[in-house]
């Protein structure tokens, strides 16, 4: 079953003495979409996950060492003897680490790691970008229905203060009748004059949000439904805990500190590289000479560094217990945020179904106490608080197909649902 508010279409901004802005027809796919592609937190992520991929690279590439040629062209001159002499040298070393300690391996680790924490965080900016355009949407869609329902408001005491004056007109009823239809009606005006500016701000909140020029004017295709579900609180929860980016991204960040610990711990161990360089040298360029070259094996080992490596090993080991807790951190907010999103939902589905009803009682109660004051048995009280009861109870309505539709989308951002075709 599929319940729409009382109001689907959204309206369009005219802006007097301006040039008319350009109108785009949007539905709730079309929008999110649009966010995806224009949003500047999506491009951010994608270049941080960019710059991991080149940080792991650069780790992988240094376990194989590195090649290195350097060249050299002097000219001398010897006053004492009026000599002229050039100078033309060439060197080409290799440097291969054998041992490490543990030190690029800790570094390959940290940066596969790292490049884990920006590709859940990839996700993040989707799912998290995906709830700003539904929710903005959802924002254009409560505000235009509160304004056409404020229109309705106004239309129906403008409509009971001409019959007041009518009857005022042949004597039926008092002067005070015609002043509070009066003051209603105002009031009413005022409120719609609100609407219709809040409504304009959704409109451009929603047009920053998908990339478009704050002024355009929007055309949504579809309105507050109620859709329900059969989602269950547990199934919720336990989906979010495999699911959801932001643990992940804690998990990746656990290994990171790990990784870390693993690079301070190799300080106390010794470091083994093999190098090999070939140079050649003379008066002639390039140079003739290739009879000098060497191999050799490299070790170093710190004996004593006043502290300074085991502190950073503690540092690293205090950082791995802080990203431990961390995780137990986002965890818990994760379960809480699972928990608050879904029993909204629930509440706000219930609150459609009570209101649906309300709506139709004030409906008919309005009519009745308009049909009363007609026949002079009634007051002009009661059909002004009937009125406001029905606008109440309308506004309500609008209200609970509101907050469920946002309710519904914040508890799938909160479980990590993915971004079709993320």
């Amino acid at each position: 079953m599929i319940l729409s508010a009382v109001i689907l279409s959204a309206l369009s901004i005219h802006t007097v003495g301006a040039a008319t802005p350009e109108t785009v027809n949007l539905d709730l796919g079309k929008t999110v979409r649009m966010a995806l592609d224009n949003n500047s937190s999506v491009k951010i992520s994608a270049a941080e996950l960019d710059a991991a991929k080149a940080e792991l690279d650069q780790a992988k590439g240094s376990r194989w060492g590195s090649i290195d040629f350097s060249h050299t062209s002097g000219r001398t001159e010897k006053y004492q003897s009026n000599v002229i002499g050039n100078n033309h040298s060439n060197q080409v070393s290799i440097t291969v680490p054998i041992y490490t300690g543990g030190r690029l391996e800790g570094v390959i680790d940290q940066a596969k790691k790292n490049l884990d924490y920006y590709q859940y965080g990839m996700s993040s900016s989707y799912q998290t970008t995906r709830y700003n355009a539904e929710k903005g949407y959802y924002d254009v869609l409560q505000a235009a229905n509160t304004v056409n329902l404020d229109k309705e408001t106004v239309n129906r005491l403008d409509e009971h203060l001409k019959n007041t004056q009518a009857q005022f007109a042949v004597g039926v009823v008092a002067k005070a009748d015609v002043l509070r239809s009066q003051v209603e009606l105002v009031n009413a005006q005022q409120t719609l004059t609100q609407a219709e500016n809040n409504y304009e701000v959704a409109v451009s909140s929603l047009n920053n949000v998908i990339g478009l020029p704050t002024a355009t004017r929007l055309n949504l295709s579809q309105g507050l439904e109620y859709k329900p579900n059969d989602y269950t609180l547990d199934n919720c929860v336990t989906y979010a805990m495999a699911n959801r980016p932001e643990i992940h991204q804690a998990e990746a960040s656990v290994g990171m500190a790990q990784a870390a610990q693993k690079i301070a711990n190799s300080g106390s161990l010794p470091q083994v590289s093999l190098g090999a360089s070939n140079a050649w040298s003379n008066d002639t360029f390039p140079g003739q000479n290739r009879d000098n070259w060497t191999v050799g094996l490299n070790i170093t080992q710190n004996i004593w560094d006043y502290g300074v490596n085991a502190a950073k090993v503690r540092e690293a080991k205090a950082n791995v217990v802080k990203a431990q807790e961390s995780y137990r951190q986002i965890s818990d907010q994760v379960r809480l945020a699972v928990r608050t999103s879904y029993l909204s939902m629930r509440e706000a589905e219930k609150r459609i179904k009570t209101t649906e009803v309300a709506v139709a009682q004030a409906e008919e109660d309005y009519r009745i106490a308009q049909l009363r004051y007609r026949a002079g048995v009634g007051t002009n009280t009661d059909v002004m608080d009937a009125s406001v009861a029905l606008t109440t109870a309308k506004n309500n309505y609008i209200q609970a197909l509101y907050d469920y539709n946002t309710s519904t989308a914040l508890l799938e951002q909160s479980m990590g649902v993915p971004v079709e075709n993320e």
